[in-house]
């Protein structure tokens, strides 16, 4: 049913820090790079219809402030990235934020995941993890009202801190 998966060549490794010499894969090893200021911005749209939209501005949804539930669902999902994410580090977050911002005129909901830590690797996955999570809980809460709810556009807008400084996406989220 699944085909196994393709080592990569042993010289196509040494260049590609998730695998070793033998073309498996594995977690980099870290220890000797120093602890900066990591900071990662993820966002994602999370899409309902026009009447879903109204029934959240409201605060008429029967589950609740489903806006604060899902930021601290985002928040908890951060703070749990290294067992999700097979190769993640553990990181010592000092900061996770989740914005949401509703836009009644598009009937969408965006979620903005901020993350900081000072250490020796960065969040951006930690920023994603957050971002997506947040969104799966928004659909969650709002599946009873509304089924065609969809999440798009999950992905990184920021990244700063560590050997590779400063990327913002090009035409911002």
């Amino acid at each position: 049913m699944f085909a196994q998966m393709r080592r990569k060549p042993v010289r196509e490794a040494k260049r590609l820090p998730h695998w070793n010499a033998q073309g498996e894969a594995r977690m980099v090893d870290v220890a000797r790079k120093p602890a900066t200021m990591r900071v990662a911005v993820a966002s994602a749209f999370v899409r309902m219809g026009a009447e879903t939209a109204e029934r959240l501005a409201a605060g008429t949804v029967p589950k609740g402030d489903v806006m604060a539930v899902a930021r601290v669902a985002g928040i908890a999902a951060a703070k749990r990235t290294d067992e999700l994410i097979p190769l993640c580090h553990r990181v010592a977050l000092t900061s996770v934020e989740i914005d949401l911002h509703l836009d009644r005129e598009r009937s969408a909901v965006e979620v903005i995941a901020s993350v900081r830590a000072f250490d020796r690797t960065g969040v951006e996955m930690e920023a994603l993890v957050a971002a997506s999570v947040a969104s799966l809980t928004l659909y969650d809460m709002l599946k009873g009202l509304d089924r065609a709810i969809t999440i798009t556009d999950v992905g990184l807008v920021e990244k700063t801190g560590g050997r590779s400084g400063t990327w913002r996406r090009k035409g911002g989220p």
